[in-house]
């Protein structure tokens, strides 16, 4: 099965296609010895080299307040053919993942954010989707098959700059606040990439289970495509395929594990990629060991990462044990850029059901129709 995906790898037209089924295949279940693991690049040397960051544009207390190790510290890499490619293994702090894996379910869905469920469901339906969410998650039995919550419905979320799922563009009067620290991490890491001047205008968050992809896409909305976009890995392994600039490209696969941060900048800004399978984390324990951490107790007062409590840390970890979380983050506009005046009728979303959104699926085909990683 290695030579079948070496093959894919290698072969031109539809390639991507092709491995997309490779890994997204049940039974019998794929080989993933072709993967890239960045915990353990040695198997791919040919592949993968040291990336060098710039420690100086990001101090060690502010990587510290933004719940990171300082920079000299991270094991950053890149691809050979892929330029602009940067994959950092794990550069948080221990016990800090928990405050992003605790926005991502209780904080950052809240309104006047916009979800996946607002496209069937009333606003009040949707609202506090924690409180409505959180006795039926702690309470579920592995053993058995029990109704879905609505935090485990929950496919996608976005903040700041909310894209229009109908036109595919941004606009200035769909807009909520950036999560300041959500901010705090994105400038930060894409200070130590080499882009200092980096503003986090708008975030999507997906929500994955073991039975969920996500399909071929490129992420070119945004009107300036020189700044990089950031993507955050929490929870549950993934299986990403990095492709070309056509979407026939063959494409290279690799894990994303809990932790790992994954930035596409300059040449690969614009590269086809996508999520064919969720796997479990390398140390095959419920919960990624990594997550088990808890916060030092010499944490910096002023960090944005804060402290999560047990009882909340109870539903995180029972959700985080079948599923994975990825935050993208991208800057929208260019410096001094503004957005093109629109018909006042098109500033606003309509969320209509049988729209198609970002988020994962158990389809393939329907999946390769969705939009951004």
């Amino acid at each position: 099965m290695a030579k079948m995906a070496t093959s894919m790898l290698q072969q031109g037209e539809d390639a991507f296609r092709k491995l997309f089924k490779f890994y997204r295949r049940k039974n019998p279940p794929p080989d993933f010895s072709d993967v890239i693991d960045f915990s353990n690049p040695g198997n791919h040397s040919g592949k993968v080299f040291n990336c060098d960051l710039n420690a100086a544009l990001l101090s060690d207390g502010d990587a510290c307040r933004a719940g990171l190790h300082p920079v000299c510290k991270w094991n950053a890499f890149g691809l050979d053919g892929y330029p602009g490619f940067i994959f950092i293994s794990n550069p948080f702090l221990p016990g800090s993942q928990r405050h992003w894996v605790k926005q991502c379910l209780k904080v950052y869905p809240q309104k006047p954010n916009i979800c996946n469920l607002d496209m069937h469901m009333s606003p009040t339906d949707t609202d506090n989707l924690w409180e409505k969410s959180r006795d039926q998650i702690r309470q579920k039995c592995a053993a058995k098959r029990e109704p879905k919550s609505l935090l485990e419905k929950l496919r996608w979320v976005t903040n700041g700059y909310h894209y229009n799922w109908d036109t595919k563009t941004y606009s200035a009067d769909h807009y909520t606040p950036f999560p300041s620290d959500l901010n705090a991490l994105s400038e930060g890491v894409a200070a130590a990439c080499g882009f200092q001047n980096f503003k986090a205008e708008a975030g999507i968050l997906n929500y994955y289970h073991f039975d969920s992809s996500l399909g071929i896409h490129v992420d070119e909305s945004e009107l300036d495509h020189s700044w990089p976009l950031l993507s955050f890995s929490f929870g549950q392994s993934a299986v990403f395929l990095l492709g070309g600039l056509r979407r026939e490209d063959p494409a290279t696969p690799m894990f994303m594990h809990s932790g790992d941060i994954m930035v596409m900048s300059g040449s690969s800004r614009l590269l086809y990629h996508a999520v064919p399978r969720i796997v479990s984390s390398p140390d095959k324990q419920a919960v990624p060991q990594c997550l088990v951490q808890e916060l030092a107790d010499d944490t910096p007062e002023d960090t944005v990462v804060q402290n999560v409590s047990e009882e909340d840390w109870a539903v995180c970890a029972k959700y985080i044990q079948t599923s994975r979380i990825n935050m993208t983050v991208r800057q929208v506009l260019g410096l001094g850029e503004a957005f093109p005046t629109e018909p006042d009728n098109e500033n606003t979303v309509d969320i209509q059901p049988g729209t198609y959104h970002e988020g994962s699926s158990d389809s393939e085909e329907s999946n390769v129709k969705r939009k951004k990683q």
